[in-house]
């Protein structure tokens, strides 16, 4: 049996906009081009869990309009198992605006709309269970959701992974829940670790933060990342790729992780093979 991994999380509707440079305060740049996209780090990361060859299950919810037809089709178009994805009369879809200058960098703003709308008592169908063995989890649906969905994890031994993204304080009763958990260097400063410059200092960040959390990486964007657990630390280097775009590289890497713990690979082996994933995302393909 192919393992599965569940995703409980967002689904946006990115409307990506090309520019030569982020605007700044009160500036009004020129943009190229714009174009439509699926996201939301959920959905994004349900896709990569299925790019990367585990069985996929997204918990979620969209509203009723064009734009929540287009995440479901987005989900099924990658293989994504979208049963529990709920459609909300009368609710927005989640969407995004997001900018992206000529060197790939970019900032985005959300709306989450249906995202918070998701409703836990899903979480007690003995099918969206069935065969799971990670649940994936991030901070773009609300902290009620999160908790509900670990404790449920946690009563059926299931493991929990949380990206914790964007940065926000984490309910205590939900620190002791999870298992492993992933934060970029943005998140790790605004968690209390200090600055991420380096791999050096991004070592560092992992071992303040698994004071907390059993297992931790720490991503460093082009540098790499560093990884603590309760019986190795490490460090990796980020592969040389061209960068066509760094939008969604978190999500990327997050969901190849996910699909190679839950197939039981050796936890350095999948921390490898999910920067690969990511790297091979930033450069496009």
């Amino acid at each position: 049996m192919i393992p599965t991994v569940l995703v409980a999380g967002s689904l946006h509707h990115d409307i990506m906009v090309e520019a030569d440079h982020l605007p700044r305060r009160d500036e009004t740049a020129i943009g190229r081009r714009w174009y439509p996209k699926f996201g939301g780090k959920g959905g994004n990361q349900a896709a990569a869990v299925a790019r990367a060859g585990a069985t996929s299950r997204m918990l979620g919810a969209v509203g009723d309009d064009g734009f929540g037809t287009f995440l479901r089709d987005g989900l099924r178009a990658g293989g994504v198992d979208d049963r529990y994805v709920a459609v909300l009369p009368g609710v927005g879809s989640g969407m995004s605006v997001a900018i992206q200058d000529a060197s790939g960098d970019y900032a985005a703003t959300i709306v989450s709309g249906a995202n918070l709308c998701i409703d836990p008592l899903v979480l007690e169908d003995r099918d969206l269970w069935q065969e799971v063995r990670l649940l994936v989890l991030q901070n773009e649906v609300p902290e009620a959701l999160n908790l509900a969905a670990a404790r449920a994890a946690r009563a059926r031994g299931v493991a929990v992974l949380l990206n914790a993204a964007p940065a926000r304080a984490l309910p205590a009763a939900l620190v002791p829940l999870i298992d492993v958990l992933v934060v970029n260097a943005v998140e790790a400063e605004m968690m209390g670790a200090g600055p991420v410059t380096d791999l050096v200092s991004a070592a560092g960040a992992a071992r303040f933060l698994s004071d907390r959390f059993p297992t931790v990486i720490v991503t460093a964007g082009s540098r790499g990342l560093a990884a603590v657990t309760p019986d190795q630390s490490f460090t990796l280097a980020a592969e040389a790729v061209t960068v066509v775009s760094s939008h969604g590289a978190g999500d990327a890497f997050v969901g190849a992780l996910a699909a190679e713990l839950a197939r039981g690979q050796d936890f350095r082996a999948a921390v490898g093979a999910a920067s690969q994933a990511a790297a091979r995302h930033v450069a496009g393909g």
